[in-house]
């Protein structure tokens, strides 16, 4: 009997610290991944920048890599799908091909106290069309600067052949050739400048910030008209069957379908994202740092999410390792974690590149308090892990009061999420289980490969992609709910003095005050 053969997608996760690539099996499964690091360049405290020619290139090498898999283990590959960071822009000569600037990263803020004065005028007009306010990010109002201030950008607008958008734009305009100029709803969203209501850019904020309307890509459903890869790119003629930005896509492949589903990321930054339904959600409170977004968008019909975010914590896991060299690597970080089980007293805010929720202070730096002379480092390692895990409860509260009920099913993800004391600490904190998704790793190149995969035929629903995978661990709470409290209680003090000592900007503290998120 001839063994039917079998089918898969090509996956591609572009993230922050780096690019993978994998086919994604028709059991829901993933081959193993082919990867590549990023740079991530930081000129002052206040820029974030990235080359997106390294991005491409490794873009590539990656791909080309998991099709060889594919080819040698017999899998017919359908289409490509596509995650990525969000939120991060560049600019490129369509005749060149080339980048003319450097990408500016979702972690950059060097607009943040120029954007601060337009809030008074602007951010309930903003929360109620585009669902953040101004915020401290603003990729349109670079895009705008650039292509008056930058004078190879400045040229090729004149020429009429300058491009703008976010990393998929970019990736998808070189798959195709330059076939394609089009944007993800899931990273528009991501812009500021998308209209929940009319899944459009939004005219009035486009204006005020000076973007020429010819730079900006078409909007498209995460499942819509991406095109075809050039064959001279990839060695083949494949449809781009999905894009999506990576929380998105986790939230699919991790089980947060359903109203009142979240997941918990933890990347670059850690990220809380519940499913709100088919409409807009109202809040019943504006909480610092909570938005509404578009969860995906298919077939033309949106599904829409709440989110919350603490920038840095995978990234301050990277600071710890790398650049202090307090820890061998994130993964002895967690191992040393584990060996202290006693009490303790130091504290960990990885507010490296301020804080969102529950206080909008872009101004607020790290804090490592409670140190002595028999803390070890274990103890500390404990700390930090202790110390993420509060924040993963300031953004499930935000997001819980923000829409005014409780998240129902919590599924956790991302390369810090491997970590059984980090998961269990967040079982405590929250006072609820807490299910770690097996696989977690791969979720964001998942996610997009189920949602590509329904468009080809691999399955009838996203559901059905998932439905086939394996449980994983659910960690329950192990202290009492006064010590949680007391231990809760203890984080928001810290938070109060740090906040009132850092002196922040004058809207830093007001509660009604947002930031968005990126990737």
């Amino acid at each position: 009997m001839t063994r039917e053969r079998r089918r898969g997608v090509l996956s591609i996760d572009e993230g922050t610290t780096g690019t993978r690539a994998a086919v994604v099996l028709d059991d829901g499964g993933a081959a193993p991944a082919a990867y590549l690091p990023i740079s991530v360049r930081s000129p002052d405290h206040l820029r974030v920048e990235q080359d997106g020619t390294e991005i491409w290139l490794n873009t590539v090498q990656v791909s080309r890599e998991a099709l060889d898999w594919a080819a040698a283990n017999g899998v017919e590959i359908t289409g490509v799908s596509i995650s990525t960071q969000r939120a991060t822009v560049l600019l490129w000569d369509t005749v060149t091909g080339a980048p003319l600037s450097q990408a500016v990263v979702w972690q950059d803020r060097r607009y943040a106290a120029r954007l601060r004065e337009w809030e008074p005028d602007w951010d309930a007009r903003l929360v109620e069309h585009t669902g953040r306010p101004v915020g401290s990010r603003a990729p349109l109002l670079w895009a705008a600067e650039e292509a008056a201030g930058n004078e190879a950008a400045r040229r090729a607008h004149a020429e009429g052949r300058l491009a703008f958008g976010s990393v998929d734009t970019w990736l998808v305009w070189k798959l195709t050739g330059g076939a394609r100029h089009v944007m993800s709803a899931t990273n528009a969203v991501a812009a500021g400048a998308y209209d929940l209501r009319t899944g459009d850019w939004h005219e009035p904020w486009v204006t005020f910030l000076g973007c020429p309307p010819d730079l900006l890509p078409r909007i498209v459903d995460e499942d819509g008209d991406f095109g075809f890869t050039d064959p001279s790119v990839l060695g083949a003629r494949l449809p781009i069957l999905s894009v999506m930005g990576d929380q998105h896509a986790a939230m699919i492949a991790l089980g947060a379908h359903r109203a009142g589903q979240a997941t918990c990321v933890h990347g670059t930054g850690t990220f809380v994202d519940a499913v709100a339904g088919d409409r807009p959600p109202a809040h019943v409170r504006q909480v610092p740092g909570v938005l509404t977004l578009v969860g995906w968008r298919s077939r033309g019909t949106s599904v829409f999410s709440l989110e919350g975010y603490a920038p840095t914590t995978g990234s301050a896991t990277r600071w710890l390792c790398e650049q202090i060299g307090l820890f061998e690597s994130p993964a002895a970080l967690a191992r040393l974690a584990r060996e202290h089980t006693g009490p303790t007293r130091v504290r960990f805010l990885p507010a490296l590149a301020g804080l969102r929720t529950p206080v909008w202070s872009p101004e607020a730096t790290g804090v490592l308090t409670g140190l002595s002379l028999s803390t070890t480092r274990a103890e500390l390692a404990r700390a930090v892990l202790d110390g993420f895990a509060h924040s993963v409860c300031d953004l499930l509260d935000g997001v819980e009061e923000a829409v005014g009920r409780p998240v129902t099913d919590l599924f956790c993800g991302g390369g810090l999420a491997t970590s059984d004391v980090l998961m269990s600490s967040q079982a405590d904190l929250i006072g609820r289980p807490v299910r770690r998704a097996l696989g977690n790793e791969t979720a964001s190149l998942r996610g997009a490969a189920y949602l590509g995969g329904v468009r080809a035929g691999l399955w009838p629903a996203v559901s059905a992609a998932v439905a086939g995978l394996p449980a994983g661990p659910v960690f329950e709470p192990t202290i009492s709910d006064g010590e949680r409290r007391e231990a809760r209680a203890e984080w928001r003090d810290l938070l109060a003095r740090h906040i009132a000592a850092a002196g922040p900007g004058p809207r830093g503290t007001e509660p009604d005050s947002q930031e968005e998120p990126p990737s």
